[in-house]
C-alpha cells in the first residue's frame, strides 16, 4: 500500500498534498487515539485534501472515518487520497457547507467530529454553524475535536500566530484567529462542554468538546 506521503498516484491526475499535514498529524493522532472511543464513527469537517482522512483511518482502524468537505472539487482530491491508500474504513466523502442551519441527511449520529484548520479561514458564522450542527448530530457523550491556532484571553500566544492573523485579515476582513474563549462560549451555548484543550506545536492547540 502506498503511504499517504507518497507522491505516486493510480489515477491520471496528480494527488493533491497540503504540507501542513505532514507537519501536525502526528500530534494530533495522539491526542485522537486517546479521545476517541473504541468503534466510533468520525465526521471529518473540511476534510480538504483527505489526507487527514486516510492517515488517520489508517492508524486507528477500529474508526469509521466520514470525510466531507463544502468545496465540490475536493471531493475528488479526498477520493484520489481513499482510492491510492486503498483503506476500507473510509467512507465516501460528503458535500457540506457546515454553515448551513441543516446538514445532509445520513451524517449523523455520530460519535466525534474532527474539524482542523477552519474556523479562521472563514467567517465566524462557519464557526456558529459548526457547534450548532454538532449539537444536532453527535451522540450524548460524543466529541467535538477542534484544532488550529487561537488568542487566549485577547492575546497572541507567539508572534507568528499575530503576524498569520493580520495576513487572514488582509485576506478577507471576516477571517482571523479566534479567541479561545468565545469559542468556548458559543460551544457551550450548542450544549457542547469544553473539557481539554492541548497545547500542540507550532502554536496551535486541539481542543476538546463534549455534547451533554
Amino acid at each position: 500500500m502506498t503511504r499517504p506521503d507518497s507522491p505516486a498516484t493510480g489515477s491520471d491526475r496528480a494527488l493533491r498534498d497540503a504540507p501542513a499535514t505532514h507537519r501536525n498529524r502526528e500530534p494530533i493522532l495522539e491526542v485522537l487515539a486517546r479521545w476517541l472511543p473504541e468503534s466510533a464513527r468520525v465526521l471529518e469537517i473540511a476534510s480538504g485534501t483527505g489526507q487527514h482522512a486516510v492517515f488517520f483511518a489508517e492508524r486507528l482502524p477500529h474508526l469509521t472515518w466520514q470525510p466531507s468537505d463544502g468545496d465540490p472539487e475536493s471531493l475528488g482530491a479526498i477520493e484520489d487520497w481513499i482510492a491510492e491508500t486503498g483503506i476500507g474504513n473510509v467512507e465516501a466523502p460528503r458535500l457540506l457547507d457546515a454553515s448551513r442551519p441543516e446538514w445532509p441527511d445520513g451524517l449523523g449520529p455520530v460519535d466525534a467530529i474532527f474539524n482542523a484548520n477552519m474556523i479562521h479561514i472563514a467567517p465566524f458564522e462557519v464557526a456558529l454553524g459548526l457547534f450548532a450542527g454538532a449539537g444536532r448530530v453527535l451522540e450524548s457523550g460524543g466529541l467535538l475535536l477542534l484544532y488550529g491556532p487561537f488568542k487566549v484571553a485577547g492575546t497572541h500566544t507567539s508572534e507568528s500566530n499575530a503576524a498569520f492573523d493580520e495576513s487572514l485579515r488582509r485576506r478577507d476582513a471576516r477571517w482571523g484567529v479566534r479567541d479561545l474563549e468565545r469559542v468556548v462560549e458559543v460551544a457551550a451555548a450548542a450544549g457542547l462542554r469544553h473539557r481539554e484543550t492541548n497545547e500542540l506545536p507550532a502554536n496551535n492547540k486541539l481542543v476538546v468538546f463534549e455534547r451533554a
